[in-house]
């Protein structure tokens, strides 16, 4: 067995988190309590578990668009999660910042990100920042297939080799970029591939195992922690639910969906504890309960939580009192 039993049930208690946590997202957002848009990962669990288990908390961390997982996985907290994403003052970024844009720099969580391929540019720069302040950090910057596509996921592999940064390259592949299928739009069939360009190490594994993705993720890590640079880590995996909620999912039929389904990462996994006597029937339902209690904790702190208020729109963007100066006497 790779890890010991408290290691393995740590993992399982956080992507159960992960899914109890967008499953219910998903039914607010349904309800009207969530505005905006909202990006689910339910499926995609065992690759943000598998690789964040590998990190310590200074490390860094940039997300994207569908970064809930990641931020769970890293150790955010859920009650700020969901004030954010219903808007409410408490949230990570004030309520004003909302699902695409949740951020917590004292994990090393520097932003999900609602631009495509928008976190390749900011973990180069915290990779450098790491190498010049000679620390033994490490950045790590998911992104999926469609990101792959794009011109500053080679700029950043290519200054990350360069440099030999600290840098591990995240692509959850999750089959398809918004509508388009990874095999219509991408040259290649594995973005892993890609690495041996700029001379760097590329792996590809079962992004549903949430122990194949922890064992390459700890190499990686092991690797930029020694000074030997970046890896490029391509986890092969499926999103349950559409690109956004809501989404009608003409491109795929359901069949595909129902196929992939039955690769669920959580019960591959609860089935390969259960099968090593790690997860006893009783100790699973505890498990499910207690996350189920501090998700209810959650809603009712974000339930209960202000708005922000239209002379909070100017905090937080300017120096100083300058802010501030713009809304003397009630005017915007």
């Amino acid at each position: 067995m790779p890890d010991d039993a408290k290691t393995l049930l740590s993992l399982y208690q956080t992507m159960v988190t992960i899914r109890k946590f967008e499953t219910l997202a998903g039914e607010l957002f349904a309800a009207g309590k969530i505005p905006g848009f909202i990006h689910l990962s339910i499926g995609q669990e065992a690759s943000s578990v598998g690789v964040c288990s590998a990190l310590r908390p200074d490390d860094y961390l940039t997300t994207t668009h569908r970064g809930h997982g990641h931020v769970i996985a890293k150790g955010g907290d859920l009650k700020k999660m969901l004030s954010e994403l219903m808007g409410r003052k408490t949230g990570y970024c004030k309520g004003k910042g909302g699902s695409m844009h949740i951020a917590d720099f004292s994990l090393g969580i520097l932003g999900a990100n609602g631009v495509v391929a928008g976190g390749f540019p900011i973990i180069v720069g915290a990779g450098l920042s790491i190498k010049l302040r000679s620390t033994d950090q490490v950045a790590v910057c998911f992104f999926g297939d469609g990101a792959s596509n794009r011109g500053t996921f080679h700029e950043a592999l290519n200054a990350a080799s360069i440099w030999k940064l600290p840098i591990l390259f995240v692509c959850e592949n999750n089959q398809y970029a918004s509508t388009t299928s990874f095999h219509y739009s991408t040259s290649v069939k594995s973005v892993a591939v890609r690495a041996k360009a700029y001379g760097i190490p590329g792996k590809s594994v079962d992004g549903n195992n949430v122990l194949e993705v922890r064992e390459a993720a700890l190499e990686a890590v092991k690797r930029a922690r020694h000074g030997d640079g970046p890896t490029l880590l391509e986890n092969r995996t499926y999103r349950i639910r559409g690109h956004f909620e809501g989404d009608p999912q003409r491109y795929r039929t359901k069949e595909e969906v129902g196929q992939f389904a039955q690769k669920d990462p959580i019960q591959q996994f609860r089935s390969f504890l259960k099968e090593k006597r790690l997860l006893p029937e009783k100790l699973d339902q505890q498990i499910q309960l207690e996350i189920a209690h501090e998700l209810e904790e959650a809603i009712h702190f974000a339930e209960e939580s202000p708005l922000p208020q239209p002379m909070d729109a100017l905090e937080d963007l300017y120096a100083g009192d300058v802010g501030h100066s713009f809304t003397k006497g009630g005017r915007l």
